[in-house]
């Protein structure tokens, strides 16, 4: 999804932000604005709150966050959504998830690689997502428990419903294991550490299907201030999942430089890398690219690898947290680009 936005009305705001940020807080709130442009919605605003909890201010605990986040769109449609990630004390348990509401037109392109945007069509849904996990912690860093998701997408319409007939409502209810080991210094700007995520969950659906992703990230700073980020990440399904749960490309988590969902199918495998430097004062800047590659096992083909590429300015909007704001502008293969702003860095 391209995304225009007034970046200079963004960054008035964020002097709101920086009120009392050298003193530490257990909450910090820091709200900032959006608007922006895009093919399905037209204009839109809207604000993005992140939380961030350092409840109980020992070096055992990292600090936790949460993200709100809402859009409202000149085509009278809505965007909210939540995530978080919290520590309880001592970092005995663990909780991550989100919470999306949407309703809101987009673009189809269909299942595989050699898409073509000529053939997309766009369809209408009404979208709910919940995701969680809870885990225990299992030894230093390690934590390992449950993770659940409900996905339900309602009232889906098409311009074209023979085209793609797999375009209907459904709903999907998954339950799944997770192994986690988390040593980085922050969660939302992590300089150093490992992090390596498993999680193997079933799925009920109008076709049941099995799914598991591998999530490996690696950080290392040196001078403390020019930091390299580094992740593998595959995803695989194991049947006919419906048409939103297939493994994608796009969107600011998953190879920025892509529209959200561009292309699809059951596995995914991408490896992305990024260098942080810092330019003046509060800012920063990163460079960032990828290749990745979206295949079902018997046809897994190199030619169908994906690229992507770009740059991003960091706006420092917490120093103690060291909680960043992000701009990142990323190209992808074909004439596909993106513009992304968010808190904490893409991974």
């Amino acid at each position: 999804m391209v995304k225009l936005v007034f970046v200079s009305i963004l960054l008035s705001m964020l002097s709101f932000t920086l009120l009392g940020q050298d003193s530490i807080k257990k909450v910090k709130i820091l709200p900032v604005p959006t608007i922006g442009y895009s093919p399905e919605t037209k204009t839109y605003v809207g604000a993005v709150t992140l939380i961030t909890l350092d409840l109980y201010n020992d070096s055992a605990t990292r600090t936790s966050n949460a993200k709100f986040e809402v859009n409202y769109t000149w085509n009278k449609q809505l965007i909210l959504e939540t995530e978080w990630n919290y520590f309880f004390k001592d970092e005995k348990w663990f909780t991550k998830g989100k919470i999306h509401y949407s309703d809101y037109p987009d673009f189809y392109y269909g299942v595989g690689t050699n898409t073509s945007d000529s053939n997309k069509l766009l369809y209408n849904s009404i979208r709910f997502v919940l995701e969680a996990n809870i885990l225990k912690k299992v030894g230093d860093k390690f934590f390992f428990g449950l993770s659940g998701k409900y996905i339900n997408y309602s009232s889906v319409t098409s311009e074209d419903s023979q085209m793609h007939p797999e375009l209907a409502d459904n709903s999907t209810l998954g339950v799944g294991l997770t192994l986690l080991r988390d040593s980085r210094d922050n969660l939302l700007t992590p300089t150093k550490g490992f992090y390596f995520n498993i999680n193997a969950g079933y799925n009920f659906s109008k076709e049941d299907y099995g799914e598991a992703t591998i999530d490996i990230r690696y950080y290392k700073t040196w001078k403390e201030k020019y930091t390299w980020a580094n992740r593998a990440i595959n995803d695989f399904n194991f049947g006919n999942p419906p048409f939103y749960d297939y493994a994608f490309l796009g969107g600011d988590k998953y190879v920025r430089g892509y529209n959200y969902g561009r292309y699809r199918d059951n596995n995914l495998t991408s490896l992305q890398t990024e260098f942080r430097l810092p330019l003046i004062g509060r800012f920063g800047m990163a460079t960032f690219g990828g290749i990745s590659n979206l295949y079902k096992i018997s046809n897994f083909n190199f030619i169908n690898t994906k690229l992507n590429y770009g740059l991003g300015l960091r706006f420092m909007v917490d120093k103690h947290d060291k909680t960043n704001l992000r701009l990142d502008y990323a190209i992808g293969d074909g004439g596909n680009s993106g513009f992304y702003i968010s808190f904490g860095e893409s991974f």
